[in-house]
């Protein structure tokens, strides 16, 4: 068996996920797997971990298996990009894992290293680019710009998630966060264009473009998002009171939200957004700065070790 590369991030989770690490260090050892361990030490190390061990000269195809949350993953994508010869595993031992709801990964640790190990079918699917200014930046799960991407940012600095996951209850943060931002987020006129059909949408609370089914720690924000159709789903969630906003969030959960006549859902490659004054915007959970922003589906772009994946039959 080829050696495997781990980037873990002993601090997801409050720290949680050290022991998670402990487990699969101790069945690689038995299994007789060859490794290496790699630490993340800092936000955005893992992007320069993957970058690095992608320009080692021997083994031209390597596996890197993420230990740690979906934000670990992000930075691990992104520097993923360009590298053809790397394939993505993922061991969950974050609170959110919405990229493993979606992508078909057990959540028990070591179920997750089975399924890495007993070289389970691997997938190439797609992932978003976005672009503002001369910057790009990639996500595989989601990304937002407005409500959600506000409330991503608190969470991100939450004392109280950091609690909860102590008791492994961290999304629940995310609960106590959106009452919290309902009463003073304030919501604005957005201009977003689709492939070639452009709309003005009023009061837009946020805007999520979609990549698979979950976010914000099981969330189905995107019932029918497949990462393998070459296409984002645009969720728009418009014009509409606090209080029934809050109604909307609370559906999410099993994707009830799609009922509501203020939340248009809709699909497309290429997605242009333009707000009346800048918004805050998210990928896979990570702050990366203010609209306006262009996005695109990027197809066939990853190659990952999965289970099924949803939203392809």
């Amino acid at each position: 068996m080829k050696q495997m590369y781990f980037i873990i991030n002993l601090q997801a989770k409050n720290g949680r996920c050290r022991k998670v690490w402990e487990q699969i260090e101790q069945q690689l050892t038995q299994y007789g797997t060859p490794y290496k361990a790699c630490y993340t030490e800092y936000s955005g190390h893992a992007v320069e971990l993957t970058k690095a061990i992608a320009q080692e000269e021997y083994e031209e195809e390597k596996t890197i298996v993420v230990v740690g949350g979906d934000g670990t993953l992000h930075e691990v994508v992104n520097g993923a990009i360009g590298h053809s010869k790397l394939t993505i595993g993922f061991i969950p031992g974050g609170s959110g894992n919405d990229f493993s709801r979606g992508f078909g990964i057990p959540q028990d640790p070591l179920a997750a290293l089975k399924l890495i190990l007993d070289e389970s079918p691997k997938n190439v699917v797609d992932i978003g680019r976005i672009s503002a200014g001369t910057t790009s930046h990639y996500f595989i799960n989601n990304m937002g710009v407005g409500f959600d991407a506000a409330i991503s940012d608190d969470a991100n600095h939450s004392k109280l998630k950091a609690k909860l996951n102590v008791l492994s209850l961290g999304s629940l943060a995310y609960a106590f966060i959106v009452i919290k931002k309902l009463f003073t987020y304030q919501s604005t006129d957005m201009w977003i264009k689709i492939d070639e059909q452009e709309k003005q949408f009023k009061q837009v609370w946020f805007v999520t473009l979609a990549n698979q089914v979950y976010y914000g720690g099981g969330m189905k924000i995107a019932p029918n998002a497949s990462a393998t159709d070459g296409l984002l789903d645009v969720i728009i969630v418009h014009n509409l009171s606090r209080w029934k906003l809050l109604s909307v969030f609370i559906s999410v959960f099993w994707g009830g939200h799609t009922e509501f006549k203020e939340v248009c859902m809709l699909k497309g490659k290429k997605v242009s957004i333009q707000t009346q004054k800048p918004v805050i915007a998210h990928a896979d959970g990570e702050i990366i700065g203010n609209t306006p922003m262009e996005v695109e589906a990027v197809c066939d772009s990853l190659t990952i070790i999965t289970g099924k994946l949803e939203g392809t039959g």
